[in-house]
Parts: structure tokens; C-alpha cells; sequence
């Protein structure tokens, strides 16, 4: 998938610098044609000369200097590449791509670039924590950028926390996984739903739950990213969905039936990510519920089960259903594929530590009709989207869709 593809590697100034290396000389022996591009303060951690040599081109580093007259540099690199990878990223590199600043070769190609970005982040946990950086990553995602998610271990500060680079092999692994998906589903529509439901009690109170719909998020991009016509339907989450995707906002599970409903006939996946309340409020009040007595007891009443819904409804389409579990996960997966006539479950144990809402990671088994079909280990949330459409993909073109 690598070879004969032309990338740009921007190496930044943090101490994962060196690491650069070994990702030039993984990509060059996977044939692809690699530029590296450094800031002046990456040459201060490794030499250009030892990225040249591996890369077998030259490496550039100041915007003036210009060793074609018959090209731009940044403008011919930029219109020339089929990917560009930051590897490492550090906070400053990304907040300049976040907010459009130009003042290096580096950023100013990106600037230029209308090839994907894939960013491998690296700096201090406390860095990658604030609001600053998480603000610029989430700013850069909704335009369409690429992660990988910096790994846990030992910084160079002396830190024992997130922030150390992705191994190279990481990386690779990403950029082959961007190339086999690639298109894949170009002319396929899907129909992601994410985050979770609000069911008012009144004005000022609902029930929900811990959704944050980052996974979901998280495979509308990945689906968007292969070529798919994406309509997310969204329920109660933070996140900024991701750039090229048809957002429904929705409140309520009733809403989100509807909205869903209305999109299913035309659809050839979807994937049903969001955690719906099952029951909500028999009697929403018009008027706050005054305070009275020691006790109050709420009568609730069953939600239209959505999955069942579509299970009941589906045609053509390839349905994918989530189960967040604490215990006997294999069974209860199993047995709501078969009563929801899905044809994959996704399902976690959400008892495990890094495992389900809210967090930025999750381990996920897969279901099909004849039991466990792949097991994805703790992730990054990106990741398990992107190896989940990838199963998904396969499954689809199984069932006879084409690949055009």
C-alpha cells in the first residue's frame, strides 16, 4: 500500500525527534518516495544529513532556499504529495497548523497542502492535557486531520504518563491502514449514530447517561475518511464532528428514532453507536417539580428499542449494532445480534480500566452470526473505528457490493 507513494515526513523540534529515523528508513523500505521537511529546532536533536541519507533525498529546512528556479518548493512538495506525516508534532507545530500560521517550510507546505495529514503528537502529558492543545487536535480533527495517538511510558521530562510518540511501527501501521481504506467506500452511504439521549423529567432536569460519542465520532470520520457519504446523527456529546459529514442533531430517543428511520431506507450501512435510553419519564412536567417529602418516585416507561427497529425494517442494509457489558460479554453480544437480527455486534466490557464513555480509548470484540470475528485490544478510539470500518468494508463487498 506504501510503496511508489510520495509522502512528506515533517520532523518538529521535541526529543522524539530521533525517532523520525527509523520511521524515514521503515517508509523508504516499504518504497515509498520520502521528503523530509524539519524546523529549524528539530536539527537541534538530529542532523539532516542522517535523514537525507535515509530518505535518499534532500532535506529541507529553510522556506528561501530555493534549488529549483522552476518551481516554488513548498507550493511543488505540497501539490506533489500524497500524504504528509508529522511524526513527531510537537504543541507549537500543531497550534501553528490549528490557527494558520505559516513561517517555516514545514508549515508553510502544510498550509499549501490539500493531501491528508496524519499528526503524531509528542510532548509532555501536561502539555497534551491543556485546553490550548486539546482545543488545536480537536480544531485540526474537524478539518479532516488524521491522529495517532501519542503512547503511555516513560518522557524524557521524567514523566510516566501519555505524551511519548507512537512507535514508527505504530505509524506505519496507520498510514497503510489510510492507504487499503482509501476510497473504499466511495459511493456507499452511511449512517452512524453517537452520543447519548436526554429524556426530560422537566424544564430543567433529564435523564441520560455517560455517552460522550466519541466513538462514534470517531467512525464517522473513519467511515468519512474511506470515501463514504456519512450522515451522523448525534445525540448529547462535546465532541466537533469530524469535516464532510452530514450532522442530525437530537435530543430525546424518540427524536433519534425519527431521524434515523427517515435516513434508513437509503442507506447501505449503519452502525448504531449511541447509548439510547431505554426507559424515560411516563409524564414530563410542564413546570419544575417542587421538592417535597423525603422520597420521590418517578414512574418510567420503555423506549421504542431502535436496533430492534431497523433489525425488523432491513432490506439491503448491513446493520451494526454496540453492547457495553460488565459481565458475560460473548453471551449477551451473541444474544442481541440474534434477537436484533444484526449482522455485527461491537461489543466491551465496560467494568475494564480504559474501557468504554468517555475516555479517548476502548478494546472492542467483534460479533458475527458465527461467533467472534476480531478482537481489537486497547486503542485509541481513532484506531478501533478505522480497523472496524475495515472489517466492515469486508463484510459489505462479501455480501456482493462492488468496490467502485
Amino acid at each position: 500500500m506504501i510503496a511508489g507513494k510520495r509522502m512528506i515526513l515533517g520532523i518538529t523540534g521535541g526529543i522524539a525527534a530521533y525517532k523520525g529515523a527509523a520511521l524515514c528508513s521503515k517508509l523508504t523500505q516499504a518504497g515509498a518516495d520520502v521528503h523530509v521537511m524539519m524546523t529549524a529546532s528539530a536539527a537541534q536533536f538530529i542532523t539532516p544529513l542522517t535523514l537525507q541519507t535515509l530518505s535518499r533525498n534532500p532535506v529541507l529546512i529553510d522556506t528561501f532556499d530555493e534549488r529549483d528556479p522552476a518551481v516554488v518548493t513548498h507550493i511543488h512538495q505540497a501539490d506533489h504529495a500524497d500524504l504528509i506525516v508529522v511524526a513527531p508534532a510537537t504543541a507549537n507545530s500543531i497550534a501553528k497548523l490549528a490557527n494558520g500560521l505559516a513561517d517555516d517550510m514545514l508549515s508553510t507546505t502544510l498550509l499549501a497542502a490539500t493531501c491528508p495529514i496524519l499528526i503524531a503528537p509528542a510532548m509532555n502529558v501536561h502539555m497534551y492535557e491543556h485546553p490550548a492543545v486539546v482545543s488545536n487536535i480537536e480544531k485540526l480533527a474537524a478539518r479532516g486531520a488524521m491522529f495517532v495517538e501519542p503512547g503511555t511510558g516513560q518522557l524524557a521530562c521524567g514523566y510516566v504518563a501519555k505524551g511519548r510518540l507512537a512507535e514508527p511501527e505504530d505509524i506505519v501501521r496507520s498510514i497503510e491502514t489510510w492507504f487499503a481504506g482509501s476510497g473504499r467506500l466511495r459511493g456507499k452511504r452511511v449512517l452512524v449514530t453517537a452520543g447519548g439521549t436526554m429524556e426530560r423529567l422537566d424544564p430543567v432536569r433529564y435523564l441520560t447517561n455517560d455517552s460522550s460519542g466519541k466513538m462514534g465520532f470517531a467512525i464517522a470520520e473513519a467511515a468519512q475518511r474511506m470515501g463514504a457519504d456519512v450522515t451522523l446523527v448525534a445525540g448529547r456529546s462535546t465532541e466537533t464532528p469530524p469535516a464532510g459529514v452530514q450532522v442530525v442533531r437530537v435530543a430525546s430517543a424518540a427524536d433519534m428514532l425519527e431521524a434515523v428511520v427517515e435516513a434508513f431506507p437509503g442507506t447501505d450501512v449503519v452502525i448504531k453507536a449511541a447509548a439510547v435510553a431505554d426507559y424515560r419519564p411516563a409524564i414530563v412536567h410542564k413546570q419544575k417539580v417542587k421538592k417535597s417529602g423525603e422520597k420521590l418516585v418517578l414512574e418510567l416507561e420503555r423506549t421504542t428499542d431502535i436496533l430492534a427497529t431497523l433489525g425488523e425494517r432491513k432490506e439491503h442494509q448491513l446493520l451494526v449494532g454496540f453492547a457495553a457489558e460488565t459481565e458475560q460479554v460473548a453471551h449477551y453480544a451473541m444474544d442481541k445480534l440474534k434477537r436484533k437480527n444484526c449482522d455485527l455486534i461491537v461489543a466491551n466490557d465496560v467494568s475494564k480500566e480504559g474501557v468504554g464513555f468517555n475516555g479517548d480509548t476502548n478494546a472492542v470484540d467483534v460479533y458475527g452470526p458465527e461467533g467472534l470475528e476480531a478482537s481489537f485490544p486497547l486503542l485509541s478510539k481513532r484506531e478501533v473505528a478505522s480497523r472496524l470500518m475495515a472489517l466492515i468494508a469486508d463484510r459489505l463487498f462479501q455480501r456482493g457490493g462492488d468496490r467502485s
